[in-house]
């Protein structure tokens, strides 16, 4: 399901900060992927909406992850891949990612962010 915004102004900054959390979070998928037993392959998806979901994989075992979940979990400071109740509850903008001073994204905060949020991926995977 879509997050909802509390007004445009929360729309401006999630639409800021989504490409570079996006890009963030699949590095930090490359980098956990070249000092781990799981592969991984990206399937393409239109529903609910265009995206991609990382599949891990090894041996028998697969698991899926919706890349723009983890996405959100970086950009929101109130969202998680459980929620049910997207549709009424808005999502909060993790503004700590933004740096007003220089009009930027603050770089080191979203990086250390998409770090986290793929680290807890791999860690919820089971042990090999």
């Amino acid at each position: 399901m879509k997050p909802q915004f509390a007004d445009t102004l929360a729309w401006q900054q999630a639409e800021f900060l989504m490409q570079p959390a996006y890009l963030r979070v699949v590095d930090h998928i490359r980098k956990k992927l070249e000092e781990s037993a799981w592969k991984a392959t990206y399937e393409e998806v239109q529903i609910p909406y265009p995206g991609y979901h990382l599949c891990l994989q090894h041996k028998d075992q697969q698991f899926k992850f919706d890349l723009w979940d983890l996405c959100f979990q970086v950009c929101f400071s109130n969202y998680s891949a459980s929620h049910s109740d997207l549709e009424t509850k808005q999502v909060e903008i993790d503004t700590s990612l933004i740096d007003y001073e220089s009009e930027d994204v603050d770089w080191q905060r979203l990086d250390e962010k998409a770090r986290q949020i793929v680290g807890q991926v791999f860690d919820s995977l089971p042990a090999l």
